[in-house]
């Protein structure tokens, strides 16, 4: 439906079903012809409400619940979670546990990135780049349902650890799917990053600068496209990143395309840090051994009555945590992802709240879209790489 509002502008929806809004967003749009005048984003058509249901969940219980917030990314809601209860539990992950949470969070951020890379070359016109980058995804699912058994919402991580230990066989099979993604990756480029269509749809379109990134709150790959170099896992390491050596992609332009190829060279530092991942992967635990907030090991179950008791009390009670409040943040593929808990002593959050990245991207596409014409929204939109499920929460 549209609405002339004055002799030379016009409002315009689009969404909150349109394709290229991925996901129920609706846009109103003020037009002047085909020129973007200004853009006012509408929420809150998922309702999901994750947030508050939280409170009403053991913490081990919310772990289920944070995998759907961001869907195409759900190790990394987690790992931002654990980090948070963590913190006011006082636990220290061992360190292999770290560096499989390093391993596989460096996974997810290829397979997000895949995911954006496959469905925006969708919106822009180059069909044919969907299907390789999903070709590359799938295998990174492969290794995931091998590691945990699910596909998209996998609850891996917990607070303590991980939840296993990698599967025989499992690294050598990730070994094979990076030594393939460096030829894959090639093939990307080259069918991408030249192609006229891509560079006239994205070359100096949607420019976000600097000081405008920074006022609202952007961050990730979208931050560093525009001449910023913050990024957690350098500015504030966790999880021992400090034990790794990579480099932090920064583009200048802040345009549609730079996002693009911020994330295009983060894909190679993410296998870069998972070659010395495997390659370094220390002996031991994956979970620490919390008196009553991680489960017994599951050897002593048919031989420890005590650890019987703490496996029915953890499952069917849950865990206290401390009174108190911590806030914990990790670098994920669309930005900075944290979670900031408040605890009442119980076995429940008193409140829980995501610092969602596609929650202040959308409210920066208008920032960014004025001036542009209507055409160029979609692929505008598009690079900020948002998910609708972390932004109504």
């Amino acid at each position: 439906m549209s609405q002339q509002t004055t002799e030379t502008t016009l409002t315009l929806n689009m969404g909150p079903q349109h394709p290229s809004t991925h996901g129920v967003l609706r846009l109103i749009l003020t037009l002047e012809g085909e020129t973007v005048l200004d853009i006012q984003p509408v929420i809150g058509y998922l309702h999901t409400g994750i947030e508050k249901e939280a409170e009403t969940k053991t913490y081990h219980k919310v772990i289920t619940l944070n995998d759907r917030l961001d869907y195409v990314s759900g190790m990394t809601n987690n790992f931002a979670f654990c980090l948070a209860v963590e913190k006011l539990l006082g636990i220290e992950v061992p360190l292999r546990g770290q560096y499989l949470r390093v391993l596989i969070t460096e996974l997810q951020r290829i397979a997000s990135h895949l995911v954006w890379l496959g469905t925006t070359a969708l919106d822009i016109g180059i069909m044919s780049a969907f299907f390789y980058a999903f070709r590359e995804r799938e295998k990174i699912l492969d290794l995931f349902e091998a590691l945990c058994g699910a596909r998209l919402t996998y609850s891996y991580f917990v607070v303590g650890g991980v939840r296993y230990d990698l599967p025989e066989g499992w690294t050598e099979s990730c070994r094979n799917f990076l030594r393939d993604f460096s030829a894959a990756w090639v093939e990307l480029d080259e069918l991408i990053s030249r192609n006229p269509i891509w560079l006239s749809r994205t070359k100096g379109i949607g420019i976000l600068p600097s000081d405008a990134a920074i006022a609202c709150g952007v961050t990730g790959p979208s931050l560093r496209a525009s001449g910023v170099p913050w990024d957690l896992r350098k500015t504030l390491p966790y999880s021992s990143y400090n034990h790794f050596q990579f480099d932090i992609p920064v583009e200048t332009d802040g345009d549609t395309f730079a996002r693009y190829w911020v994330r295009m060279r983060e894909m190679q530092e993410s296998a870069k840090i998972c070659h010395q991942v495997l390659n370094n992967l220390p002996p031991g635990p994956v979970m620490a051994d919390h008196p009553w907030a991680t489960p017994p090991p599951k050897e002593l179950l048919d031989k420890d009555m005590e650890a019987v008791i703490r496996h029915f009390l953890f499952y069917s009670r849950g865990y206290p945590v401390p009174p108190g409040e911590a806030y914990a943040a990790v670098e994920g593929a669309r930005g900075e992802v944290g979670f900031y808990i408040v605890s009442d002593g119980s076995e429940k959050p008193y409140r829980m709240h995501m610092r969602s990245p596609s929650f202040i991207h959308v409210f920066a596409l208008p920032v960014a879209a004025r001036g542009h014409l209507v055409a160029d929204l979609v692929a505008i939109l598009a690079s900020f790489d948002t998910v609708l499920g972390e932004v109504d929460r």
